[in-house]
């Protein structure tokens, strides 16, 4: 459950808690493939855990001293949260520190450097540096390692480096029964040869001086990817090896000086990937990178019309009229929420009010016509409504993701509604004759790759 959360905030959690509750019931009387109704329960679950069972993403930096991991936690979140030590080892005694804005929190494991040759200044009563990182690893599992090497002293050292993870690798294994994902990150690129060329403007650097540069970064990342595969107990768990830059200054009050940071945005988008989707969109809304902010937006978008399209195929008249209506609502609110907005019915509501007739007279005329049919002529209203349900909730989404997290106006949204409906019908249909193949018994047809 995020921090602070308001009332408002709290109020719209029941709602699509309630509502997902409803259409949870609800599947035990669609007249689908078990497959199809397994695939539904599991995008309901997708819905549940990142809009209802959101936590703070934890990651644990492990390094030696210099290697940038206090310097790293404040370049994912561009702002000083974490005090760096220039002389001596500044982190103490390993600890999970939090770090909270109005957009939520993230929790980050900083640990003492390994190898250390002094003391650090903060107290730490543990005998090495290695006891103080385990101790704190034994209360909580973190989603991801980050392993940070200094780009100059990638091969220095590193075997007994090395040596550490592993002991907090079968620490990990042993306290929770979990492995996490393990990046490596070679950090101070900006300092390699030649020093003065500015990886983070390239453009403007001479383009032999930016090659040369890169090709003594890529050695560095071909090395530390080298000896971290030559371990088998480390090996597995490696998902992405990557130098960077995370250098940034700041005053005395915490005001910005300087930012030369260079591929943050892709360290993000890699621990995106590969944390839990608890915590994923606790992350996008403060790492505030767009792109991730649109995949998961889409995500949910999808697993919304996905899930209107099982509930209007229930062959019971009006049945499906507020589940539908009440999930693309809250399909609404989820987006507004992952741009950075409170979790707010009443914007939601206030959005699709002013999409206008687009949304508005759509939603109360496919209702109406889709009651109509069921009472009718049972079975075809689903068959008809089903398509749509499909291709009006990918529309409404598509129509979020123009407002709120590009910043569009109204109109904008109104044409992102247009276009995305148009685009979505051919799909609706397929979706639609799956529903049919359900009704007769049959099983859904193999996944496409599209």
């Amino acid at each position: 459950m995020p921090d602070r959360e308001t009332e408002d905030e709290a109020k719209m959690r029941r709602v699509i808690a309630e509502n997902i509750r409803r259409v949870e019931e609800m599947l035990q009387f669609l007249p689908l493939h078990p497959e199809t109704v397994k695939d539904v329960r599991a995008k309901v679950g997708l819905l549940r855990t990142i809009l209802l069972e959101q936590r703070a993403p934890a990651f644990a930096l492990v390094g030696r001293r210099g290697a940038g991991k206090s310097s790293l936690v404040n370049a994912l979140f561009g702002a000083k949260v974490a005090e760096v030590g220039h002389v001596k080892s500044q982190t103490g005694q390993g600890k999970w520190f939090d770090y909270r804005s109005e957009r939520g929190a993230i929790s980050v494991l900083d640990t003492r450097g390994i190898q250390e040759g002094s003391r650090p200044t903060e107290d730490d009563p543990a005998k090495d540096a290695v006891a103080s990182i385990l101790a704190p690893l034994r209360r909580k599992v973190p989603d991801v390692i980050l392993f940070l090497v200094k780009a100059t002293e990638a091969d220095s050292g590193v075997d007994a480096d090395l040596a550490v993870l592993e002991r907090i690798y079968a620490e990990i294994e042993r306290e929770h029964r979990f492995r996490p994902p393990l990046v490596a990150i070679a950090t101070h690129c900006d300092v390699l040869e030649p020093k003065g060329t500015r990886l983070h403007l390239a453009s403007a650097e001479p383009r032999e001086e930016v090659d040369e540069k890169l090709a003594r970064v890529s050695e560095v990342e071909h090395h530390l990817e080298t000896k971290i595969k030559a371990r088998p107990k480390l090996a597995p768990h490696l998902v992405w090896t990557r130098g960077l830059s995370s250098y940034m200054s700041f005053r005395e009050g915490g005001e910005l000086r300087g930012d030369e940071r260079w591929r943050v945005d892709e360290l993000v988008g890699t621990l995106f990937k590969h944390m839990p989707d608890a915590g994923r969109g606790t992350f996008v809304r403060i790492a505030r990178v767009r792109g991730l902010q649109e995949q998961l937006a889409t995500d949910l978008t999808r697993a919304t019309a996905v899930i209107c399209t099982g509930v209007a195929a229930v062959p019971i008249p009006v049945a499906d009229v507020f589940p539908i209506t009440a999930m693309q609502m809250a399909l609404v609110a989820g987006i507004a929420w992952l741009s950075g907005r409170p979790l707010d019915k009443k914007a939601a509501a206030e959005f699709l009010g002013a999409m206008g007739a687009n949304v508005g007279a759509a939603v109360v005329l496919r209702e109406g016509f889709r009651a109509l049919m069921k009472v009718v002529a049972p079975g075809l209203g689903s068959m008809i409504s089903g398509a749509i349900a499909f291709a009006g909730t990918m529309a409404v989404g598509a129509a979020a993701r123009q407002y709120f997290l590009r910043g569009g106006s109204i109109d904008d949204a109104r044409r992102a509604f247009a276009d995305a409906k148009a685009a979505a019908e051919e799909e609706g249909k397929r979706q639609e004759e799956e529903v049919r193949r359900g009704m007769n018994g049959s099983p859904p047809p193999p996944a496409s790759d599209a």
